[in-house]
Parts: structure tokens; C-alpha cells; sequence
């Protein structure tokens, strides 16, 4: 057995079995000399040297297997096991503990106030338990330094999982089946990286009551993402982005660079509508008013496992606002054009609006824009 001390996310039960599987036995345990810090902005548990004060964690008993999955796991961010001193029951005793590999890791991020297991259980558990559960998925195929430096896009892949168990739609209309009436019978991830594809074998419950034969399906998983389609309310014109979608030229369009709103992906731990402005000044430079919730929906659901949250956002638009933008980390090459409403309309109606978001908010600024103009 290899005894290892734990006294963050590794203490919250749901996420160590996922990650260790079966072969730990949990002991409480004490660090001397320590305090627990919450990391700015992630709500991450940063171990800091406190005197006078003392960590309690858990001593994880652990058998080979657990220990390999452990160090697979803590790997992924760059951590490995080092010699600590504990007490247990108030005996010292001599165990591990997984500590940052670099100096560049090993720096203290800014911090926000003391860790709280119960807080970020609360705010970041479930997001965690499904993020372990891919991280575990992809370290059968990928080193843990390749599936470490994704686990950004796994927590935002975790966090639209978390968002759609916890959302509930009216049903007004429509049998409305359980989730429990679907039975999987095999899942495999078959692609993973900034996207993934996931291929399943269930069956289901038919209209009639009887079950339905095995199906071979394949998902296409994507972050939860929002749109925002800028409006000035007083010059009565929108602002749309022209940029590179790979969709349209993989489907041999002669110009694949489609006219858009505003949009990105959703980050772990944002709010959707954080997310709409934060990408407004991202790819436009623009610092949006009222934003006015257009809807919440599925792209494509036969395929593809994403949410999407639109927007139309009040903003100033005057002719000068438009240019070369984006996110340089990110690849992104983004050209922006104001468009006069009469222009805009014309767009819609001859189909230079090939993008679903654009055509929706449009569609319900179309009907929402008396009302916005006459506000101001």
C-alpha cells in the first residue's frame, strides 16, 4: 500500500473514486504548518506554509492500481509525489504528497480567501466529477502532459454536462420521456482534443412501450457556447463578424467565411452572459449595454451535444467600430461590418445569412425591434 495525503479535491468522495477507482481506503489526517488557500477566479485548494496552523486532509491507503491512477491523474497538472510529514490521531507519520514538478508551477497564483471543501463542492463538484471522468477516459490513450494542457476545454465540456442536468424545459407540448427511459449499453471516446466525438450503444423506449433494438451512435462534443449580435437602437444598424468556418469549407462551400454574430465558448465557471460580453471585446472591441436573451437551444441535437445561449446586445455603433479583431493565442482572424437594418433584412432574406444563430437573432430582433428603438 502507498499512503498518500490529500487535502483538496481528492477529499471530495464522488471525484477519488472516479479517479482512484476502488482500491483506497480514506483515513483523516493532519498537516502541520500549512493552510489551504482558494485560487482566484478557479476556486482551485493552493497549499501554502502557515505557522501556528494545520491542514485536515485524508490519508488515501492505496493499492497499486489506485496509486497508478493517482499519479496519472496529478500528473496532467504537473504534480508528483513528495515525502511529507502527517499526524494521524495525533501520530506523526511519514506518507506523500502531490506537490507542483516545476518552479513555474510551483508559484503561488493569487489567492482569494481561505479553501473550503463544502464551498467548492457546492459551486464546483459536479463540474469535477464529470471533468475527472474524461480526464480518466483520455489518459487510456493520451500522456498526462497532452491531457493536462486540454483540461480547460474538458472543465467547459464538464460545466455544459453540469448546466443542462440542472435546466428543465416547460413541456407544454410532447410525450416527454425520462432520461431513465434510454439504456446504454456501451460508451467509447473515440476522438478527444479541442473537441470530442463519443460513440454509444443504447437502446430505448419506443413510443409504443416496447424497447428498442441496440443503436450505434456517434456524438459530437463541443463546450456550451454563446452568440450576441450587437444592435444600435439609435443609428438602427447591427455589427456582424466575417471569419474561417471550417464546417462550410469541409462542406466544399466556395466561401467558407461566413458573416456571424459574437460568439465563444462558455469557460468553467462563467456565466453565459459574462461570456457574451467578454467575447464582444474579444472579437469586436465593443463593451455592450443591455444584453436581451434571444434563446437557449440545441444547433443540431441528432449529432451534436452543445448548447448554444443567444443574445442580442444594445450597443454604440458608430461607423469607425469596425476592423481586424480576436483572440491572437487563439488563431482567430476576425473582420467586423456594420450593417444598416434595411441591408440586414435583405441579408436574411437572400440567404447571406448562412449561419443558424444570426438567422434566429435576427429573426427575433425582427420582432423585438419597435420596442428596442422606442426604449432608447
Amino acid at each position: 500500500m502507498t499512503e498518500i495525503f490529500v487535502f483538496g479535491t481528492l477529499c471530495h468522495e464522488p471525484v477519488r473514486r472516479i479517479v482512484a477507482g476502488l482500491g483506497v481506503v480514506a483515513q483523516a489526517a493532519d498537516l502541520p504548518g500549512a493552510t489551504v488557500l482558494r485560487a482566484q477566479g478557479t476556486g482551485w485548494p493552493v497549499l501554502v506554509a502557515a505557522k501556528g496552523q494545520s491542514v485536515r486532509g485524508l490519508v488515501l491507503h492505496a493499492d497499486a492500481q489506485a496509486t497508478a491512477r493517482l499519479d496519472a491523474y496529478e500528473a496532467c497538472f504537473g504534480y508528483a509525489r513528495f515525502p511529507l510529514g502527517v499526524e494521524i490521531a495525533g501520530v506523526a507519520r511519514s506518507v506523500s504528497v502531490y506537490r507542483p514538478v516545476s518552479d513555474e508551477a510551483a508559484q503561488i497564483p493569487p489567492t482569494d480567501g481561505a479553501w473550503s471543501l463544502a464551498d467548492w463542492g457546492r459551486d464546483w463538484g459536479a463540474i469535477e466529477e464529470f471533468a475527472a471522468q474524461e480526464v480518466m477516459q483520455q489518459l487510456q490513450r493520451f500522456p498526462p502532459a497532452e491531457v493536462g494542457r486540454r483540461f480547460g476545454i474538458i472543465a467547459s465540456r464538464a460545466q455544459a454536462m453540469v448546466s443542462t442536468q440542472n435546466w428543465r424545459r416547460p413541456a407544454l407540448v410532447g410525450a416527454n420521456p425520462p432520461r431513465s427511459d434510454v439504456t446504454p449499453v456501451a460508451r467509447n471516446l473515440a476522438y478527444a482534443k479541442f473537441f470530442a466525438v463519443e460513440e454509444i450503444t443504447l437502446r430505448h423506449r419506443q413510443f409504443d412501450g416496447r424497447m428498442s433494438d441496440d443503436k450505434e451512435r456517434a456524438v459530437f462534443r463541443a463546450s456550451d457556447a454563446v452568440t450576441v449580435l450587437p444592435y444600435d437602437p439609435l443609428r438602427d444598424r447591427i455589427l456582424v463578424i466575417e471569419q474561417l468556418r471550417l464546417g462550410a469549407y469541409a462542406q466544399e462551400d466556395p466561401h467558407p467565411w461566413l458573416l456571424e454574430p459574437i460568439a465563444g465558448m462558455i469557460d468553467a465557471g462563467e456565466d453565459p452572459q459574462v461570456s457574451a460580453r467578454r467575447e464582444a471585446l474579444e472579437e469586436a472591441g465593443l463593451t455592450l449595454g443591455a444584453l436581451h436573451h434571444v434563446a437557449r437551444y440545441y444547433p443540431s441535437p441528432g449529432g451534436i451535444a452543445q448548447v448554444l445561449h443567444s443574445y442580442v446586445g444594445i450597443a454604440d455603433l458608430p461607423d469607425d467600430i469596425t476592423g481586424i479583431a480576436g483572440h491572437l493565442a487563439e488563431g482567430e482572424d476576425i473582420l467586423s461590418h456594420i450593417v444598416p437594418w434595411d441591408l440586414a433584412c435583405t441579408l436574411l432574406e437572400a440567404g447571406d445569412m448562412a449561419n443558424a444563430p444570426l438567422v434566429i437573432s435576427m429573426q427575433w430582433l425582427q420582432l423585438h425591434r419597435a420596442r428596442l428603438r422606442a426604449s432608447g
